[in-house]
């Protein structure tokens, strides 16, 4: 085995470890809020709920996971019965309000746990939901109910709430105060509401699991909910989770619901973008590799060349070669060849650093190739040796 195998098995060993470690280690505990009565966590409600059957004398307790609007006008001729709501923010919209009043005024209870209420509400029922500034905010503040058959001895104090919510009550005629802080500010209150009522409370972390199972807090929720009579029980699930229920979740909705299988689709997403830009543009065809152009024209003087001296023909092979050598210099050098003087022999010799001697021997001979009607053999092969020389040398 050489050492890249024991690479391989150390990272994958180290991999697998890091696996089985995330895997079984204790989860951190999660603590938001989300008054969901599914969630098991320190402020979820599912204590609560479980509760409900033993406050209200095993009536029927029904969740809820449309919008009020369509439960109520969709079910006109419900029986005398409770509607419970308890979240952070009661948002609900016109419609839901009309549909809510209506309900209460036909002799049925709304409980409401909040610490936002709709102002258009609130003001339907003569009070105010407010806020102290947050200087005055009070962890320790003490909590309790004021019939004293339910308040309990030192009352009850909720760390993780803050004590800034209380009600102003602008028509009390109507009200009834059933809890108060220290401060003696309402916290909870009864509003009579055609035959029916609502009940407003703004203290909804009391209702969660970190509350309701610890037994020095555990009976305030009791307490709270006891107000309302022994009627059928709506809890309503959809301003928490949504519309669908479990069962009625596709395969999105629940992979929405688990962080891990959440981001998985969104990596899923983002590869297949990814993909779309880079590896989903028009392929284009391999360009064949072409090979560099030769210059064959020395070739091609070197065959006629061959040619006319089998005919013997020593003048105009000459001519050639010369024609041929001027050519290359000024591609080569950029020099014009035209007049060979003093100052084209000194530029070409700048350009080339050969010796001067060998220049002018070249050109010498050239110049006399020129002159002569009759070029014998051996001066035509001087030539030639001449100018192969350069071209060798300047390689």
């Amino acid at each position: 085995m050489n050492w890249r195998s024991y690479y391989f098995w150390f990272l994958l060993l180290t991999v697998v470890a890091y696996g089985l470690f995330e895997y079984y280690r204790p989860k951190p505990i999660d603590w938001t809020p989300t008054y969901s009565n599914k969630d098991k966590i320190p402020f979820g409600t599912k204590a609560t709920y479980e509760l409900l059957p033993d406050v209200f004398k095993n009536e029927k307790v029904t969740q809820l996971r449309v919008p009020i609007y369509n439960y109520l006008s969709e079910n006109p001729t419900l029986p005398k019965s409770n509607y419970i709501f308890v979240c952070r923010e009661f948002t609900i919209d016109r419609n839901d309000q009309k549909q809510l009043l209506n309900y209460a005024k036909r002799g049925n209870n709304v409980f409401i746990s909040a610490y936002y209420f709709p102002d258009t509400l609130v003001k339907t029922l003569g009070i105010i939901a407010t806020l102290k500034d947050p200087m005055l905010r009070d962890t320790a503040l003490v909590m309790n109910f004021v019939n004293p058959a339910l308040s309990k001895k030192g009352g009850y104090v909720f760390a993780q709430d803050d004590g800034r919510n209380y009600f102003l009550i602008k028509k009390p005629e109507n009200v009834t105060i059933l809890a108060k802080n220290a401060r003696n500010e309402p916290i909870f209150l009864k509003i009579k509401y055609g035959k029916g009522a609502f009940y407003l409370h703004n203290l909804p972390l009391a209702l969660t699991n970190y509350y309701a199972l610890p037994s020095k807090t555990s009976d305030f929720a009791f307490k709270s909910l006891s107000y309302l009579p022994v009627l059928p029980v709506y809890w309503d699930e959809y301003l928490k989770q949504g519309r669908f229920g479990d069962d009625e979740q596709s395969i999105f909705r629940y992979i929405m619901t688990q962080p891990p299988l959440t981001w998985a689709y969104y990596l899923i997403l983002f590869g297949l973008l990814l993909y779309a830009i880079f590896a989903g543009k028009r392929t284009q065809r391999v360009i064949p590799v072409l090979p560099v152009p030769k210059n064959t024209s020395l070739e091609f003087v070197q065959t006629i060349g061959k040619m006319y001296f089998q005919q013997g023909d020593h003048d105009n092979i000459a001519e050639k070669k010369i024609q041929h050598l001027l050519l290359y210099i000024r591609e080569r050098f950029g020099l014009r060849t035209h007049e060979i003087d003093k100052e084209f022999i000194d530029d070409l010799i700048q350009k080339t650093g050969l010796p001067r001697m060998d220049i002018e021997l070249l050109f010498s001979e050239i110049a006399h190739a020129k002159r002569t009607t009759s070029l014998s053999e051996f001066a035509l092969l001087s030539l030639h040796h001449r100018i192969e020389d350069f071209y060798e040398r300047v390689k």
